[in-house]
């Protein structure tokens, strides 16, 4: 046996588990953890400027790449109550995240110490583990759970609280004879599934809502396997999208109040069938379960056994990991398929298609101050099919939940359930961090990047760079929206007369923040944009100027003050503020008639 500070345990165990990369700041309470670090130098750290944002970079470095866990560390006290925001984002995504706060001696708790607050208890609602580490013995069989409980199951957050005391002292540990624990994850029996395509055969207009527990579990290629040998359509989720490539003809667009597609949300309507795998039944997706279950029978495939029945209860419910039960799917879809017993979905598929080709809202706006819909339109004409998005909140992710392409897992990462403001930019950063080659691209309105806009100060130091689409219409738009039912705008504007803005620049001094000025200070790049034409031209100029001085490119574009997007109360009821783009020659009537609109 080999003696050493448990600290040192610490840092032994997280390599052993995969650990390379860890976001944080440091602090008095978890120095001894930082030393062992220093002095292993296996695991790459980057110092954020908020303990908040390094749980969001952490989160982000997750969601970039099957198997990541993001480690995120903060001192004692405000440390560890500072992560408790991207704690309940990592959990409310099913996202696993390693969080470690340092804590005071034992001795010292519960006795009014210096920042001795009791993280534990305060984290344990938005983890699936919470631990303070009391004995030192214990601290490398903590860690090894903590690694064990992330994956298992629904993954998720877990946190450990290390006491100074604990990490200081020595203990015997052979890290040669350490294993990690096999991951447990429930599977799909084969009758379970025969019963599921028992169902689906006997429907005639089936559809897969695919959700972000196929991305979790890295199986996205099976679903699309699974949608090809049934015929199927496929209804991604906002935490499924990229599950199917938005231009397979299969893929019939989303669903939802917010960030769907009205060819999406008329395929739901008209269906009788559906087969939800890693998916939720969030409202946002759903609306009133009154509208969206009318008519439709439900199997639902989830990894976590209460997740069943929680907003409905459906038909058939299959407790299985995704990747499991898609394996069995297709493997039974497959001897279906090949003993001529799967029924033709060609005619209901080529109807969805119709309404995919059909049905479109508008985006090419000309107007100054620009229109947002138009900004989406450019981003997908300038990136590449494999950009990488990163969205958090707002009128922004709802107008690029219904405006941008999405071609593969992993290219839409997204706060879906808890939406912090300022979740975007550390994200991106941790994004950035899994893997440096990709195109990554954040986009944010205006009030989500004043918060935690400290974060861009890391992109520079650390040679993180991204490209940062900032669409400012110095407002906070969505509440602003969302208080037209209150027949109000109260304490929702932005705007004031910046009085550091020169008089040649009037338009732009009542839009408040110069973000171009602040995002210079903090040693990033940015450009400015205000006219239509010039949007395709900035956003190449940002790449170009990312790869060449490795640091985040904000291109800032002013947008008109008001804009109402597309949503509604169900998904029957959305109302279209703006223009359709409808391609039937007879226009609404001419979907109407052909049934389109059903």
């Amino acid at each position: 046996m080999t003696k050493m500070k448990a600290a040192m345990a610490a840092v032994l165990v997280m390599e052993k588990e995969g650990v390379t990369q860890a976001f944080g700041v440091p602090g008095a309470a978890i120095n001894p953890l930082y030393s062992a670090m220093r002095e292993r130098q296996s695991i790459s750290h980057i110092l954020a400027r908020h303990v908040e944002g390094a749980s969001h970079m952490a989160e982000g470095y997750t969601r970039a790449a099957a198997g990541n866990i993001g480690v995120c560390i903060g001192t004692s006290g405000p440390g560890g109550t500072d992560m408790i925001t991207g704690l309940y984002s990592a959990s409310a995504d099913s996202i696993p995240i390693l969080c470690i706060t340092g804590q005071a001696p034992r001795a010292r708790l519960y006795k009014e110490d210096f920042q001795a607050v009791d993280i534990e208890s305060i984290s344990k609602p938005v983890t699936k583990w919470s631990f303070t580490v009391r004995e030192p013995g214990q601290l490398p069989r903590a860690f090894q759970q903590a690694f064990h409980l992330m994956r298992s199951g629904r993954p998720g957050p877990v946190l450990l609280d290390l006491p100074f005391d604990v990490q200081m002292a020595e203990i015997e540990f052979d890290i040669d004879t350490y294993e990690p624990l096999p991951v447990y994850k429930p599977f799909a029996s084969r009758k379970q599934i025969e019963k599921a395509l028992d169902m689906l055969a006997a429907a005639k207009r089936p559809l897969i809502v695919a959700g972000g527990g196929i991305i979790n579990a890295d199986a996205s290629d099976l679903l699309v396997e699974f949608a090809e040998l049934t015929g199927v359509p496929v209804i991604p989720t906002l935490m499924g999208w990229g599950t199917i490539p938005d231009d397979h003809p299969l893929m019939a667009g989303m669903v939802g109040l917010q960030t769907s597609h009205r060819y999406g949300n008329a395929t739901m309507l008209a269906s009788d069938f559906v087969l939800g795998i890693g998916n939720r039944w969030a409202n946002r997706h759903t609306g009133s379960t009154e509208v969206y279950c009318k008519g439709r029978t439900f199997v639902h495939v989830d990894i976590e056994p209460t997740q069943i029945g929680r907003v409905f209860t459906p038909d058939l419910g299959i407790v299985s990991d995704a990747k499991a039960a898609l394996q069995l799917f297709v493997e039974v879809a497959r001897e279906r398929k090949a003993a001529g017993q799967m029924p033709s979905r060609s005619d209901w598929a080529h109807r969805c298609v119709e309404r995919k080709r059909l049905m479109h809202r508008k985006t090419h706006y000309d107007n100054v101050p620009i229109k947002p819909q138009r900004v989406y339109e450019e981003m997908n004409k300038v990136f590449p099919r494999d950009t990488v998005y990163v969205s958090n909140i707002g009128l922004s992710q709802i107008a690029a939940g219904q405006f941008l392409n999405i071609f593969g897992p992993r290219q839409w990462i997204n706060c879906g359930q808890a939406g912090p403001l300022g979740w975007s930019m550390p994200a991106a950063l941790g994004v950035v961090a899994a893997d440096p080659s990709r195109t990554v691209v954040a986009i944010t309105g205006d009030y989500d990047f004043q918060f935690l806009i400290e974060e861009l100060a890391v992109g520079a130091q650390f040679n993180l760079p991204y490209v940062h689409v900032l669409v400012n219409n110095s407002y906070l738009g969505l509440i602003r929206q969302s208080q037209r039912g209150f027949e109000m705008d109260f304490c929702v504007q932005l705007a004031f007369d910046n009085i550091n803005v020169p008089d040649s620049e009037d338009k732009l001094r009542s839009y408040g923040v110069d973000h171009v000025a602040v995002v210079e200070g903090l040693g990033c790049k940015a450009i400015r944009v205000k006219n239509p034409g010039d949007i395709e031209a900035a956003l190449r100029q940002a790449r170009v100027l990312a790869a060449e001085h490795r640091v985040p490119v904000v291109v800032e574009i002013i947008l008109e003050k008001v804009t109402n997007i597309a949503m509604g109360t169900e998904i029957d009821k959305v109302n279209e503020f703006e223009d359709i783009d409808c391609r039937h020659p007879e226009g609404l009537k001419g979907l109407e008639l052909a049934g389109l609109l059903e």
